[in-house]
């Protein structure tokens, strides 16, 4: 795990903004084995799920800011690296991580149903 001080130093050295130090700081608070969405880092920086997504998106300090560790409101696993859709390679790499980390999934998240066809008219 990246120390507050080494967090602190490697910030300096990257071109990172000052929205973009906070998401990564927020970010190292997630225990091993957890998950938080973007909407919580959202609230907690208040700010937007989206921003926080962008700023993860660019995450130079992965694996120590553990931005796998991020998935979406809807408990799906996001983005990863860019790349969106639980088909893609990176998105594939987030969940072996977080299953390497002791994450368990009971059920993978499916699509809602389609709604019913309306009831004919009368």
């Amino acid at each position: 795990r990246l120390g507050v001080q080494s967090l602190n130093s490697s910030l300096k050295q990257k071109q990172v903004t000052p929205f973009e130090e906070r998401v990564y700081s927020l970010c190292t608070n997630i225990p091993i084995g957890k998950v938080a969405t973007y909407g919580e880092m959202a609230r907690a920086l208040n700010s937007s799920p989206r921003a926080v997504g962008q700023a993860l998106r660019k995450n130079p300090f992965a694996p120590e800011v553990p931005c796998h560790r991020v998935i979406a409101a809807d408990l799906r696993l996001g983005g990863f690296s860019g790349e969106w859709g639980e088909g893609t390679c990176m998105v594939q790499k987030k969940l072996r991580l977080l299953e390497e980390e002791g994450v368990v999934f009971s059920h993978r998240a499916e699509p809602p149903p389609p709604p019913p066809p309306p009831a004919p008219a009368a």
